[in-house]
């Protein structure tokens, strides 16, 4: 992603561009499923944890990414590909391997529709299916 996209892509979603957060966006488009803020650190050559994990932080409340519990400790992210409305219709499934650790976005497995008693107001689901992922249910079989 060219830095001008993503300048456009913060605009559009009310947050000022700045360096740390252009470098940051650029990092979270090269991964396919979810990553940590280690996974950042790593992939953003040396910035700072404080200030990622403030920029995961306002990504989350503008809807460019999504914050997932899968269980593990560390709290995982992923980018938002619902054109950034993340409407709960729109919520996806994540599945986490056993074996290996990584967790996986389901992106078309959507969260089935639950009733809950009127007068809640859900702002966010987390559905996570755990497992074996192909790569270790395969090596298990061998």
């Amino acid at each position: 992603m060219s830095h001008p996209h993503c300048e456009e892509v913060l605009e559009a979603h009310g947050i000022r561009p700045t360096a740390v957060r252009i470098l940051v966006l650029e990092a979270m488009e090269t991964f396919s499923d979810t990553f940590s803020l280690a996974d950042l650190e790593t992939a953003t050559d040396g910035l700072d944890r404080s200030s990622i994990f403030r920029t995961l932080t306002l990504f989350a409340e503008h809807h460019l990414l999504h914050v997932i519990d899968d269980g593990s400790g560390a709290t995982k992210y992923c980018v938002c590909h619902n054109d950034h409305a993340c409407r709960i219709e729109e919520m996806h499934c994540h599945f986490h391997c056993e074996a290996c650790g990584r967790t996986f976005c389901l992106d078309h497995t959507h969260i089935p529709v639950i009733r809950y008693p009127a007068g809640y107001d859900v702002r966010r689901i987390n559905y996570l299916i755990t497992g074996l992922c192909p790569d270790c249910r395969n090596r298990r079989q061998v």
